[in-house]
């Protein structure tokens, strides 16, 4: 069988290094809150060329942190919008709804299926504060054309950077573009920790440090808490192991380049609709999502053949039971998006013959 993602080969390349990472941790006697956190925050900010990095305890309240900490700065208020792609996972949606805020679902470009400029100017009503772009399965979004759509409407701009590790545009990567942004570091992520792990990256003084503080019950002195905050903090044994692993993440990319690379050329039977791409760094491509009108027919047929396949996500979520006030919404495209994906391995650790096996599985299909 050829797996969707083996977690443990890919941990193994690096097993003595991640097995003396923890042993560190373990001998200082520090486990929350110390050097090898610290250390991370500065080599991830470096990494995405941001002036900060704030770890935190995952992905969701990476992106739920930042919008809370718009509110303590009086930047948004209850019952602002905030406009975000319909067919993302519900992660970028609860982390607006958490916030009292109001997610404004648009539809996404056909064929990057990422945010589109004219349909978000066309969403902005008075009432929106806020644009959340996602960098869906590795693919950064139109950046430069989304910013200054912020700056003429004087509009937030946080990104979902939890796929898309590296991604960027002439240099500039995710997490540098938008006000802030959250990244996820979910053990199946392009950097992915030994657990649950994600961080904040921004350029903005005033905002990391209300971040600091409402990740840690509010405090930034010991028994003295300025806000209501939470307990949401990226522990030491999780930031010594990403240590290990950021130094490996451009390689890793690079060869999930050249998996897509072969893909694109090679999967020529014209059921499947490619994802777009134009050989460059704007996609890190941690997933490869296919699109077909007989999805439930090519997966099994991938099955048969020894292919374990993922759907990235049946249900779009304003069709999911959590928000049920929003399941009349009519969205064909992302709705057509989630009936017809599917994701096909592209682990880094993948060998050249089981990337053969599935390109001529697919086109034999």
């Amino acid at each position: 069988m050829i797996n969707f993602l083996d977690l443990q080969v890919i941990n193994n390349q690096y097993q003595q290094e991640l097995k003396d990472a923890c042993a560190r941790v373990i001998d200082s006697g520090w486990y929350i809150m110390g050097a090898e956190l610290e250390a991370f925050e500065e080599e991830f900010a470096e990494y995405c060329g941001t002036k900060y990095a704030i770890g935190v305890a995952n992905g969701l309240d990476a992106l739920i942190l930042v919008l809370r900490a718009w509110k303590e700065l009086g930047k948004l208020q209850a019952g602002d919008e905030v406009i975000v792609p319909a067919n993302t996972y519900i992660a970028s949606v609860l982390a607006i709804t958490e916030n009292d805020l109001v997610p404004v679902l648009v539809e996404p470009n056909s064929e990057t299926y990422n945010l589109c400029p004219h349909i978000v100017r066309e969403a902005i009503t008075e009432k929106t504060k806020a644009i959340l772009p996602v960098h869906l399965y590795g693919l950064i979004s139109p950046m430069p054309e989304l910013m200054a759509i912020a700056d003429e409407f004087d509009l937030l701009v946080l990104e979902d950077c939890a796929q898309a590790h590296g991604a960027n545009i002439d240099g500039k990567k995710v997490g540098n573009w938008g006000h802030a942004a959250g990244f996820s570091f979910y053990p199946g992520k392009n950097l992915g920790a030994l657990g649950d792990a994600g961080a904040i990256t921004t350029n903005d003084d005033e905002l990391a440090n209300v971040l600091r503080a409402l990740r840690n019950y509010g405090s930034h002195k010991k028994y003295e808490n300025a806000y209501q905050g939470v307990n949401s903090r990226l522990d030491e044994i999780q930031a010594a192991m990403l240590r290990v692993k950021l130094k490996y993440l451009n390689d890793e990319t690079s060869r999930r380049q050249e998996i897509a690379n072969r893909y694109r050329k090679e999967i020529t039977n014209p059921l499947i609709q490619l994802p777009k791409w134009e050989e460059d760094a704007q996609h890190v491509f941690h997933l490869f999502v296919i699109q077909t009108n007989k999805r439930e027919e090519l997966q099994q047929h991938l099955v048969e053949h020894g292919i374990q396949t993922v759907i990235h996500y049946p249900i779009p979520p304003h069709k999911q039971a959590a928000y049920g006030e929003l399941n009349m919404t009519k969205l064909p495209l992302t709705e057509k998006i989630h009936q017809q994906v599917l994701s096909l391995p592209i682990a880094p650790t993948m060998d050249d013959e089981s990337v053969n096996v599935v390109i001529k599985a697919i086109n034999a299909f």
